[in-house]
């Protein structure tokens, strides 16, 4: 019994460690990932849906959620005004049901 609470309990933390919680900083230097908005989704890598609360996100899904402290945030993102400067391009949509990975190579860079 204590086996199986224990593995329930590393699941649980492991996925809420892996959730896209991003803070944006102010200075590329600071950031974990470089990341380009592009306007077509057909140049993302990783279409993404702004979450509204942190209990939706889990996983590196492309589900997103801003959190106002680096403290908690699980990658820290600068936004790069050219895509050359960029480490992913990634596209807003509107739709939670769209977002995931079009580019399966650039999946490390959110882990």
């Amino acid at each position: 019994m204590k086996t199986f609470i224990l593995t329930i309990g590393l699941i649980s933390i492991f996925t809420f460690a892996k959730s896209q919680k991003v803070f944006v900083v102010d200075y590329a230097s600071s950031a974990d990932v470089k990341v380009y908005v592009s306007d077509y989704k057909s140049d993302a890598d990783l279409v993404v849906f702004k979450c509204d609360y942190s209990s939706e996100v889990s996983g590196n899904k492309g589900l997103w959620y801003f959190v106002d402290y680096s403290s908690s945030a699980y990658k820290k993102i600068f936004f790069v005004d050219y895509k050359s400067s960029s480490d992913i391009v990634i596209y807003f949509s509107k739709y939670k049901s769209e977002a995931g990975w079009q580019n399966n190579s650039k999946q490390h860079l959110l882990y």
